[in-house]
């Protein structure tokens, strides 16, 4: 991305979504971002490698529920920038005609996600809080992509360690999802261990467009509620998941019909 600034964006406030952009080695970024993203590498140097295995996750969780349990519609909030193997990309090799919806807080996010997605029929980016689950829910039907009373993949992909306390708006979406829906959650976790390292970490997103959150494994399966958890060996190596464990931790969940 260009160092001018046409769009009034603020290029000296490293951007969550620019950083992960960065750490896949995208060039949706600026210095600010980059710097940051070299920060969180010296206090943990397993990100980069992290933030490749949590797209990973994200591309094997929508492949499997398109293909092996008929997803046709998913709603991926927090989505950032589009980068590589994009949900709707995914989806689109088990059925061309699989919709997606897109959301993210950021404006100039979602604006520069419309012009990357403008010949895209089957996807729409909104902007939406999850803040207000109820408003993303109507932003979604509203595209006409999202069929409520059908099953939906809802994704929260590196999303919800970005807010302090977001318990009853996930509960409020697996509420509003239809029996024989399924949720996907990646999540940064926490370890005594490494409790130094983290707290580093989290003072780079303090100077960031958001602060940032870890939660404990036990912490993050909260957010599934009554959601039955599918086996993560479908998603990732069971070494990788274990190597990983430092950094984050993930969920597919599913509705009970």
């Amino acid at each position: 991305m260009s160092e001018r600034n046409p769009y009034g964006l603020d290029v000296n406030t490293a951007n969550v979504a620019r950083i992960y952009d960065y750490m896949l080695g995208g060039k949706d970024n600026f210095a600010a971002d980059r710097a940051a993203a070299e920060q969180v590498l010296k206090a943990f140097p397993e990100s980069r490698e992290g933030v490749r295995l949590n797209r990973q996750y994200l591309g094997n969780a929508v492949h499997h529920l398109a293909a092996r349990e008929g997803i046709r519609q998913f709603v991926d909030i927090g989505a950032g920038l589009p980068t590589q193997q994009n949900v709707h990309q995914v989806a689109g090799t088990v059925d061309p005609e699989a919709r997606t919806v897109y959301v993210d807080n950021d404006s100039i996010v979602c604006v520069h996600g419309r012009a990357l997605l403008a010949h895209a029929p089957t996807v729409a980016m909104v902007e939406g809080d999850l803040r207000d689950p109820e408003d993303i829910w109507a932003k979604a039907k509203e595209t006409g992509l999202l069929d409520p009373e059908e099953p939906v993949a809802v994704l929260m992909v590196a999303l919800l360690h970005f807010l302090d306390d977001p318990y009853s708006e996930v509960a409020k979406l697996r509420e509003m999802m239809a029996p024989g829906s399924f949720l996907v959650i990646t999540h940064m976790s926490m370890a005594e261990r490494r409790a130094k390292d983290t707290d580093k970490v989290k003072d780079v997103y303090a100077r960031a467009s958001s602060g940032v959150f870890p939660r404990t494994p036990e912490e993050i399966r909260l957010f599934f509620g009554d959601f039955e958890l599918l086996d993560n060996d479908a998603f990732i190596a069971p070494n990788a998941l274990e190597r990983m464990a430092i950094l984050g931790w993930g969920g597919v969940g599913r509705k009970k019909a």
